[in-house]
């Protein structure tokens, strides 16, 4: 028979010692035995259920079968109690979150928080992996589509559609890459002659907390998703390992020893403004005016940026925070900074130690997520990087392979789950559904690997043959019913339409100016389609 993983009891959060609560037996029943030659109760727990009284007796076995049979009674109250335990647990995330967002988000550098992991920041990281993996759940990477390289659903539906309803977020915006020769898999093309888009691709989305949603985490939250990337590890191959200065593509840093790895930034910077409309504005330039446009929209409320991405995206999140912060988009009219903070999953290397400072002085926040047994972070960087000692940074510095971990960590491994293959295999181990498979079952080094939200193992599996083969979840789960092939009115299978693909929204330019980012004199295409 199937072994049905929807089936599963998790242990409750919260420890119970049956020890303690017998001998509170047994000594409430020897109190009783002294104190009375009569029936009496004995109260073990604060349950409001009632024990039933029992006739004193000398008899040493009658006096067994009565603490056998408050044992039993016991048990009985401890259900009870670990039942309510649960749903305080549960509950507590969500009652809490709106005092404590500000140390969830890293106003402390996670002190405290990480061993044993706080209950409420493993909440959010797996709200916020969820939405950095709804990237790769709404991204088509099919080539045998005419949409491949976009999103396949609408802003307005991209939420529901994913079964995140219940998030309580809105998208605001997409956002776009241009395609160059540094990363080449990160890319993905359709094999159709006609596409939507020839030189861009659909690399995340800008998404905003609701009214009511916003009440409960005690602020609003615009929230940064980046995408990864799709072919797995190939892309860490397109990595040049080369720094470049973040001043080179006109980001305000006065500092040009303050460097990046050049692919990273490329894909940052990057526009096509000549031959495609996607393409029109760089991610960077997206970013910076939704950011400022949001923050306008809701003046005077209490806000949030929080940046999210898995892998390349990861990348992308750690360098746009920095460049938020940089440029000061995060400064209200008020003159109020609004905190910035990343979520990072399975990143690589971002800078150099220069970068790592300037970063950290700025005020953002990042908590990087990683399974040890992944080589992405370990790149770039390999021979000089953080774990060198400190005379050897510094001598390093002045080359362009000296590159260094920003942010805190908080390290996981998967040969802690039961759940998961004793696998040295690099894609496994880089899986983002993993990632969050781990954070779900993680209590602190040395602790026992105990499920604590529910969340379904099976979903390891979405992309990846990671589960152990016992519990008959096939690898690769996930893809859309018949690939997205419907049947016409003629009988013939066909690629159904979709509706027009946003661009930009056309404030942008204005936005750019205020920004001062651009000028009346430069000029962008402006053709209807790619």
């Amino acid at each position: 028979m199937a072994f049905s993983l929807n089936k599963i009891v998790f242990p409750p959060r919260h420890g119970y010692n049956p020890l303690l609560q017998t001998n509170s037996s047994i000594k409430s029943l020897t109190s009783a035995l002294f104190s009375s030659q009569r029936s009496c109760s004995c109260p073990l727990s604060s349950s409001s259920r009632l024990i039933q009284p029992v006739k004193v007796t000398t008899d040493d076995r009658a006096l067994s079968s009565i603490i056998t049979a408050l044992e039993k009674q016991d048990n009985i109250l401890k259900e009870d109690d670990q039942d309510e335990e649960q749903e305080q647990a549960q509950e507590q995330p969500n009652s809490r979150l709106a005092e404590t967002w500000r140390e969830i988000h890293g106003e402390d550098d996670w002190a405290g928080l990480l061993d044993p992991i706080d209950p409420i920041l493993r909440t959010q990281l797996i709200k916020y992996g969820d939405m950095a993996q709804a990237c790769y759940d709404a991204f088509d990477h099919d080539q045998f589509s005419k949409h491949c390289g976009s999103c396949k659903y609408m802003p307005k539906d991209f939420f529901p559609s994913l079964g995140m309803q219940d998030f309580g977020y809105d998208v605001s915006r997409y956002l776009y890459a241009t395609s160059h020769i540094n990363l080449p898999n990160f890319f993905k093309k359709s094999r159709w002659s006609k596409v939507w888009s020839r030189n861009a691709n659909w690399i995340g989305y800008v998404s905003v907390s609701n009214d009511e949603t916003s009440k409960m985490l005690g602020r609003r939250d615009i929230t940064v998703s980046w995408r990864g990337t799709v072919t797995h590890l190939e892309w860490v191959a397109d990595l040049m390992d080369y720094l470049k200065p973040v001043s080179a593509d006109k980001i305000p840093c006065s500092d040009p020893s303050v460097k990046v790895e050049s692919g990273f930034l490329d894909l940052y910077t990057n526009k096509d403004d000549e031959n495609c409309r996607f393409g029109k504005y760089s991610a960077r330039e997206q970013i910076l005016t939704e950011i400022r446009r949001l923050i306008h929209k809701y003046p005077g409320e209490e806000l949030s940026i929080t940046m999210t991405g898995h892998s390349l995206g990861s990348a992308l999140a750690i360098l746009s925070a920095y460049d938020i912060a940089e440029t000061g988009i995060n400064v209200a009219d008020d003159g109020k900074a609004v905190p910035v903070s990343v979520f990072s999953f399975s990143g690589p290397r971002v800078g150099n130690t220069r970068f790592k400072n300037r970063l950290e002085g700025l005020g953002v926040k990042v908590l990087r997520v990683v399974n040890v047994h992944d080589t992405v972070p370990k790149v770039p960087g390999i021979f000089f990087n953080e774990h060198v000692p400190a005379i050897v940074q510094k001598m390093s510095e002045i080359t362009p392979w000296s590159y260094a971990h920003v942010g805190v960590e908080l390290a996981l491994d998967h040969r802690n789950s039961p759940f998961l293959k004793d696998t040295n295999d690099p894609g496994h181990a880089h899986n983002l559904e993993a990632h969050l498979h781990l954070l779900d079952g993680y209590h602190g080094k040395g602790h026992k690997f105990v499920l604590s939200s529910g969340r379904d193992p099976a979903l390891v599996n979405k992309a990846s043959d990671f589960l152990k083969d016992h519990y008959l979840v096939p690898p690769f789960w996930r893809q859309d019913e018949n690939k997205g092939m419907i049947r016409n009115h003629d009988g013939r299978w066909i690629q159904p339409e979709r509706p027009k693909h946003d661009d930009h929204p056309p404030d942008t330019h204005h936005h750019l100016k205020q920004l001062g980012l651009i000028t009346d004199d430069d000029h962008f295409y402006h053709r209807p389609a790619s």
